[in-house]
């Protein structure tokens, strides 16, 4: 399940990128616009901050503004940074410990396949995607 804070980190991203001009946006609009609590989103963006997802200037004119451009990223690098992993089980964690029933599991590679399905998902959509009209990945012409 994805926490409150990934899917609030999105909706910044995306209003961000939505009013993307290179100019520092108030996070004050951003959370009147998403009606979330700035203080809360105070939080979300520092990480953004933290790992370059963001830069952000104090004072007159201060904001917060993409650090690139929405279409080169992604929504899993989004969801990873504040999830820390889209993992559905422990045994896949990146410092998970080895399980020792792997060699028996019956389930693990069905784990794993759901594993790489949810990050091949999420690692195809863009923040781009996101501000059009159409949902992703139902772009299709017959």
């Amino acid at each position: 399940m994805i926490s409150t804070k990934g899917r609030y980190a999105l909706r910044v991203m995306v209003d961000l990128a939505e009013h993307w001009s290179g100019n520092y946006i108030p996070l004050k609009e951003v959370a009147a616009r998403q009606e979330i609590s700035e203080k809360y989103l105070e939080s979300i963006v520092k990480v953004l901050v933290r790992n370059s997802f963001l830069e952000g200037i104090r004072g007159k004119g201060g904001g917060y503004r993409l650090t690139k451009s929405p279409d080169q990223i992604t929504v899993g690098s989004v969801l990873r940074l504040m999830e820390g992993s889209l993992s559905p089980v422990a045994c896949l964690e990146q410092d998970a410990a080895e399980c020792p029933r792997a060699s028996l599991c019956k389930t693990l590679t069905m784990w794993q396949n759901l594993y790489t399905m949810v990050n091949d998902y999420f690692d195809g959509i863009t923040i781009s995607d996101l501000t059009g009209g159409e949902e992703p990945g139902n772009n299709y012409v017959i």
